[in-house]
């Protein structure tokens, strides 16, 4: 056994995982695999998952303004505009005019945004 090094190799394996797994299944679950099967199947399962962590993952896209930061910040935690205006304790119009490029932000604002989002400080700076 060999980690794969393309897709169809990985197809490959995980056609015999799935064959294991259905024989552990049909027979009522994996104390019914030899112990041959059930090393097998262990050793599958490491080089399918070693094969699957080599695959580069899409690049994510790095913020490069305070705007695109708060909005990552907003994605990550799942909160709406309103949301995220009550948390930095700010008015929803104010927030709304700094994601939009018409409002600079402000110390109180760049404090805020470092103690309750951890917006690295030099970030802020850099993009203040």
């Amino acid at each position: 056994m060999q980690l794969p090094t393309n897709p169809t190799e990985y197809q490959q394996l995980m056609a015999q995982i799935e064959t294991l797994l259905q024989k552990a299944t049909v027979g009522g679950g994996f104390d019914t695999l030899t112990p041959e099967e059930g090393t097998e199947l262990a050793q599958l399962s490491e080089l399918a998952e070693a094969y699957e962590d080599s695959i580069p993952l899409m690049p994510i896209k790095v913020p490069q303004s305070i705007a695109e930061m708060i909005e990552f910040k907003m994605y990550e935690k799942k909160m709406k505009q309103r949301d995220m205006a009550r948390l930095l304790e700010v008015p929803e119009t104010r927030l709304s005019e700094v994601l939009r490029g018409k409002r600079r932000v402000s110390m109180d604002l760049a404090k805020t945004l470092r103690t309750k989002l951890k917006i690295d400080a030099d970030f802020i700076l850099e993009h203040a």
